[in-house]
């Protein structure tokens, strides 16, 4: 199964099993197959009799970008009878980032997000709060600017993020849509260790030291340790993610992110005229 994905790159080495979001060009953003082909790749190592660590990691200088831009521009082009079937449609297309949540929320092994790079909106929000531990290269900063685009924080990063980093630097971070450098977040508890390397540096340095990890701790041990962690916060997250997706596609129903994104497309246009006339 794992030879015919495209858009991932999935391996395991002893112990750990590693998935790479491998869109480099499109800077890992969540188009083509990545998604499905992230949920698949989960569920396989979930099951797995060997691993202890599942590692999430990027290709390139990014993480991920996000959403792909275009896909949500071209979402008010379809028409609908009412408004019930628009957000019954809005759900059915969200349905996947919902499941992806899931796998990663009741994943059975030790959950290692491994952020390469910058990360950017959904990129930025649906991973580090659900992850186990956060390794992450000094180049790694977090942005989610859902407010300035009319979307809400997605796939219950509202909450996950609090519960790491507290409400008001949730708030901070989220609605107004502050950009947080690696150290700050290292600093208020999102990362859990910063290594000042990128590219295969980073990631050598990544399996060297959950390698270390696993030659002093038993590896069924730490992960009861994140079972236990784990089982009194499981079912708040999930809620949290099903609230999330029915307050985004509220937003979507509304037209507001579309009426921003349409905002923002011509103010750049009326900026790149404005400086093609100074030429």
């Amino acid at each position: 199964m794992a030879s015919t994905y495209e858009d991932i790159k999935f391996e395991i080495r002893g112990k750990i099993g590693i998935i790479s979001f491998n869109r480099p060009k499109a800077l890992n953003s969540f188009g083509g197959n990545l998604i499905p082909e992230t949920i698949d790749a989960f569920r396989i190592l979930n099951e797995h009799p060997d691993t202890i660590f599942t590692v999430l990691t990027g290709e390139g200088r990014f993480f991920s970008a996000g959403a792909d831009v275009k896909g949500i521009s071209g979402m008010n082009d379809t028409t609908y009878k009412n408004l019930a079937e628009k957000k019954l449609s809005l759900l059915q297309r969200f349905a996947y980032a919902t499941e992806l949540l899931r796998s990663m929320i009741d994943h059975k092994k030790v959950f290692i997000l491994a952020l390469n790079g910058p990360a950017v909106g959904g990129g930025a929000a649906w991973f580090p709060g659900i992850a186990d531990i956060v390794l992450a290269s000094d180049t790694a900063w977090l942005q989610c600017p859902f407010s300035a685009l009319g979307l809400v924080p997605e796939n219950g990063s509202a909450l996950s993020f609090a519960q790491h980093i507290g409400i008001h630097r949730a708030n901070d971070f989220l609605m107004f849509g502050r950009k947080l450098s690696a150290t700050e977040l290292e600093a208020s508890g999102m990362y859990n260790r910063i290594f000042n390397s990128k590219g295969e540096e980073f990631q050598v340095q990544v399996l060297k030291f959950l390698e270390n990890q696993l030659e002093v701790n038993d590896g069924k041990s730490m992960i009861e340790m994140k079972r236990l962690q784990n089982a009194p916060i499981r079912d708040q997250r999930l809620v949290a993610v099903v609230n999330a997706v029915d307050a985004l596609a509220e937003r979507f129903v509304e037209d507001a992110p579309t009426k921003r994104f349409a905002e923002k497309k011509a103010e750049l246009e009326r900026k790149s005229k404005e400086r093609s006339s100074k030429i």
